[in-house]
């Protein structure tokens, strides 16, 4: 039972401990950061639930149930009105809610609580999963809430978030909450080797630069990594070696651009990692304990030129930034912000 999950041990002890006693809440909400495997984990759970091998432990994994509970035809976001229902698996008696861009549609949650009113087809129970629950908008919010107050005894919801803060108190208090905490590189770099599409080297990167999410080190592409990489080391040179202001806005410039949307976390969470690594020099430690070993030289130079409170103090700025970047602020001053404020 969820042995081949990567991480949490400790969600793992709990969610059987909960099966064995037979006491599984019928509101949970899965919580903790992105690409740590939380869906992964509501699945399997679905899965126990409906398994249909009565020998053994559950779920097996092998059986039809089992493998029939996996099975999503989600559409592409293109059309609203594909969002406004519970999607169901190929297995009946599960399903899942999933947002419409960025946001999960009320029409959707009132469906969940049709179907939620449903007797089980197959299984003995009907389990659903709200994937990206904080994206539940107000009206969505207080539809759900009429199914949480009085669950149907043979149903189960699961929510699943990485922002649990952004869902109304009411929801929170009527949840049984499961919190999951990021997976060790250790454990990401021997999964990624197993895999067989990383080398050793490029599984270590990978891992190292993942902050412990498994989703976000699967989508890691080592070479064009390494090429953003060697665009946020000049970032740390314009800084604390040649004081180049000009450069760190043409930076900032492409950074920003429309083109690059969809790798500007990347590329901060690579920056944020070669500070880290420079800080980590600083005070003295190995070069083996370091995001980027094959950097070390450039890095352990750039440290010399550093100050530990200013090392600190980029990566507060950082957080910073991400929490901006989160309400749609411009990425482009944001960036323009941070540069500046590392080069005063």
């Amino acid at each position: 039972m969820f042995e081949k999950l990567i991480g949490n041990e400790t969600v793992k002890t709990s969610l059987r401990r909960l099966l064995e006693s037979g006491r599984i809440p019928n509101s949970l909400l899965f919580a903790g950061p992105e690409g740590v495997g939380k869906k992964q984990f509501a699945l399997a759970l679905a899965q126990s639930f409906v398994c249909g091998n009565a020998d053994g432990e559950r779920p097996c994994g092998a059986c039809g149930a089992c493998r029939r509970a996996l099975v999503f035809d989600i559409p592409s976001a293109e059309k609203r009105e594909n969002f406004r229902q519970v999607f169901s698996s190929a297995h009946p008696d599960v399903g899942m809610v999933v947002p419409f861009n960025k946001n999960i549609l009320v029409d959707a949650i009132r469906d969940l609580e049709r179907e939620a009113n449903y007797r089980p087809y197959e299984a003995k129970a009907r389990f659903f999963i709200i994937d990206d629950a904080d994206k539940m908008n107000d009206a969505a919010s207080n539809a759900l809430l009429k199914t949480l107050e009085e669950p149907p005894a043979t149903s189960y919801i699961v929510l699943v978030s990485s922002r649990p803060d952004s869902l109304l108190q009411t929801i929170l208090s009527r949840c049984q909450v499961i919190r999951f905490t990021p997976v060790s590189s250790t454990e990401i770099e021997a999964h990624l080797i197993a895999t067989g599409k990383f080398s050793p080297e490029d599984a270590r990167l990978a891992a190292r630069l993942s902050a412990g999410s498994i989703g976000r080190a699967l989508s890691i592409l080592p070479d064009e990594i390494r090429t953003r990489r060697s665009t946020m080391l000049q970032v740390l040179e314009s800084v604390l070696v040649r004081r180049d202001r000009a450069a760190l806005l043409a930076i900032s410039e492409t950074l920003a651009d429309a083109k690059n949307k969809d790798n500007f976390e990347t590329d901060i969470t690579i920056l944020e990692s070669l500070i880290h690594d420079v800080w980590t020099l600083k005070l003295g430690d190995s070069p083996e304990d370091i995001a980027n070993p094959d950097l070390a030289d450039q890095l352990f130079r750039l440290s010399k030129g550093s100050v530990t409170q200013e090392l600190a103090a980029w990566m507060r700025e950082i957080e910073q930034l991400r929490e901006r970047t989160e309400v749609n602020i411009n990425k482009r001053i944001a960036t323009d912000a941070l540069f500046m404020k590392m080069a005063s």
